[in-house]
C-alpha cells in the first residue's frame, strides 16, 4: 500500500470575489433538439456526437431540462452505441453519465445494460432502485485520453430486456495535478462516492462551488456533532482542487473522544481503491488552531499524528484494499485540546485498463469507416475492445495488444471505396468484402503477409487500371502465402 499526504503549513487567503472558471469540455442534453442550462452550465443537443439511436421526450412535469429528454437504442443487432468526442491527447477527463428512465418505453421496468469508455467496460447501469424512489442516476469515471478522440458507449448485456438509454453526458477536462498518484495510462478511477460531511441533506455541492462540476453528496452521522468552519481554504493549494465549500462544515468528536464513521454508507466489493480525505480545523485561524490525531481505515493505520490546521490538509492513497463496510477511525493524541474532525472524502475504484487495440489497426479501421457508407450502426468507438463489443464483422486477437485478424463485411450493402491504409492491418488473415457496392481500385495489399483468404467482387466493366489491380492481387497472394481464394470473381 502506498500512502501520500498533502498538508498546507502556510496560511493562504481566499479571494471570494475571483471569477469561477467555466468548465471545459462537452455537456450534452441527450435526445434534445435545443440547449438547456443547469447550474449555470449550458448543455447542448447531442447531434453530431453520435449517429445512431432514437429520441423521445418524457411526459412528466417538474423535471430538470436534461432529464426531460433522452436518447435510446432499440437496434438489437448492434454490439454498442457510441458517442465520440475530440479531445487533447494525454489529458485527464471526468466523464459523467446521467440516466432518468421515466418509463419511456411503457414497460415500467428500467433496462439494465453496460457502459464503456474507450477500450474498457466501465460498469453496469441499473437505475431500478433510483427510479422507484423518483430519482435519476449518475455514474462518474476519470480517464486519460490516449489519442485525439474519446468514446463513451452503451451496450446490451445478458440482463438487457429493452433499449439502453441516456439522459445527459458530460466529458470535462481536469487539471494535470488532479488525482496524480494514479497512473491513468494503465488505470481508470471509477467514482464510488464523493461526500462533504456535516451539511444538510439537501446541500449538494456542484458547479460553481466546484469549478469541475464534481458532485459532493452531503453526509452526516447522528452520533457525532457537526461544526461550521470559521476560515476558508484556497482550492488551488490542493492537488485535487477540492471546492472551498467542502471545508465549510465537518463532523467532529469532543476532547479525548474517538471519531468513527461508517463511510461510504454501503458495502464495497473487494478490490483496491483511491481514497482521499480532507480536513480543516474549524476554529478561527491562529497559531493555536490545530488538531493532531491518528487516522485508521478498517483498523489499519492510514496516517499517524496528522496535524490539521486552519489551512487544511489532504491525505490520500493510490491503492488501498477495501472490502465490505468501511470504517474511518480518528484517534486523538493524548492531551490533545480538541477532538478529531473530518470535512470531506472521495473514494474511487481503481480499474485496470487491460489491453488496447494496435494503433495501426485502429487507424486503418477508422479510415475504412470514413471511406465507406451504409456502415453497421456499431462502427464507432474502439474497433476491437471490449472483445464482446467489437465492431460487426470484425474479429480481433486477445492479449495486451489486440490485432484485427478478420474482416467479414460480406453482403452488408456497403458503398464507397477502400482507403490505401487498409494495408496497415498486417495481422489480417481473412478479408471478405464481397457482395457490396464498393467502387474504385483495390489498394496494394502486399504488406499483408498473413493474409490467407480474400473475397472481393470485381465488376466486369472496371477500368483497365482497376482490372490490373484485381489481377495483381489474385496472382500475388498464392505465390507468397499459398492462400485460398473464396468467391473471387
Amino acid at each position: 500500500m502506498s500512502l501520500f499526504i498533502f498538508l498546507l503549513w502556510s496560511w493562504s487567503s481566499f479571494i471570494a470575489t475571483h471569477a469561477i472558471p467555466s468548465p471545459r469540455g462537452f455537456f450534452l442534453n441527450c435526445g434534445s433538439s435545443s440547449p438547456a442550462k443547469v447550474h449555470d452550465i449550458n448543455y447542448n443537443p447531442d447531434e453530431g456526437f453520435i449517429a445512431v439511436g432514437n429520441t423521445t421526450t418524457l411526459n412528466q412535469q417538474d423535471l430538470l431540462p436534461i432529464l426531460s429528454t433522452l436518447r435510446y437504442f432499440p437496434n438489437k443487432s448492434s454490439r454498442k452505441y457510441c458517442y465520440s468526442f475530440p479531445v487533447s491527447t494525454n489529458s485527464k477527463y471526468l466523464i459523467r453519465t446521467t440516466y432518468y428512465y421515466g418509463n419511456f418505453d411503457g414497460r415500467n421496468e428500467p433496462p439494465v445494460f453496460d457502459q464503456i469508455v474507450g477500450e474498457i467496460k466501465w460498469s453496469v447501469v441499473n437505475t431500478t432502485e433510483d427510479y422507484a424512489n423518483g430519482l435519476s442516476s449518475y455514474y462518474e469515471i476519470i480517464v486519460a485520453s490516449v489519442g485525439k478522440t474519446l468514446s463513451v458507449c452503451l451496450a446490451k448485456n445478458a440482463k438487457t430486456v429493452s433499449s439502453p438509454f441516456i439522459s445527459a453526458l458530460e466529458v470535462q477536462l481536469l487539471e494535470d495535478s488532479m488525482y496524480n498518484s494514479t497512473d491513468l495510462g494503465i488505470y481508470a478511477l471509477n467514482v464510488i462516492t464523493r461526500s462533504s460531511f456535516g451539511g444538510s441533506e439537501d446541500d449538494m455541492i456542484s458547479y460553481p462551488d466546484d469549478q469541475f462540476n464534481r458532485l459532493w453528496q452531503p453526509f452526516s452521522d447522528p452520533r457525532h456533532p457537526t461544526v461550521k468552519s470559521h476560515g476558508r481554504v484556497d482550492p488551488s493549494d490542493f492537488w485535487n482542487v477540492p471546492p472551498a465549500k467542502a471545508f465549510a462544515s465537518g463532523v467532529t468528536a469532543s476532547k479525548g473522544k474517538i471519531l468513527e464513521l461508517s463511510w461510504p454508507p454501503f458495502s464495497l466489493p473487494t478490490t483496491k481503491y483511491y481514497v482521499a480525505l480532507y480536513f480543516q480545523d474549524n476554529r478561527n485561524p491562529s497559531p493555536l488552531s490545530w488538531r493532531v490525531f491518528d487516522v485508521f481505515i478498517n483498523g489499519v493505520a492510514f496516517y499517524s499524528k496528522l496535524n490539521v490546521s486552519a489551512n487544511g490538509a489532504m491525505v490520500y492513497t493510490g491503492g488501498w484494499p477495501l472490502s465490505g463496510q468501511t470504517r474511518i477511525t480518528m484517534v486523538p493524541m493524548k492531551d490533545s485540546p480538541v477532538g478529531p474532525v473530518i470535512n470531506a472524502a472521495e473514494v474511487f475504484q481503481i480499474v485496470p485498463l487491460g489491453g488496447k487495440t494496435h494503433t495501426r489497426d485502429a487507424t486503418a479501421m477508422h479510415d475504412l469507416s470514413r471511406s465507406i457508407m451504409n456502415l453497421p450502426s456499431d462502427w464507432s468507438g474502439d474497433p476491437c475492445l471490449p472483445h464482446e463489443n467489437s465492431w460487426t464483422g470484425v474479429t480481433c486477437s486477445k492479449g495486451l495488444v489486440s490485432r484485427v485478424t478478420s474482416l467479414n463485411l460480406t453482403n452488408l450493402g456497403l458503398a464507397g471505396s477502400l482507403p490505401s491504409s487498409v494495408n496497415k492491418m498486417t495481422a489480417l488473415k481473412d478479408f471478405w468484402i464481397g457482395k457490396n457496392k464498393l467502387t474504385g481500385t483495390i489498394p496494394d495489399l502486399s504488406l499483408m503477409k498473413r493474409l490467407e483468404t480474400l473475397y472481393v467482387f470485381v465488376k466486369p466493366n472496371l477500368a483497365p487500371c482497376e482490372q490490373q489491380a484485381s489481377r495483381k492481387i489474385h496472382q500475388r497472394i498464392p505465390e507468397e502465402k499459398g492462400a485460398k481464394h473464396t468467391g473471387l470473381t
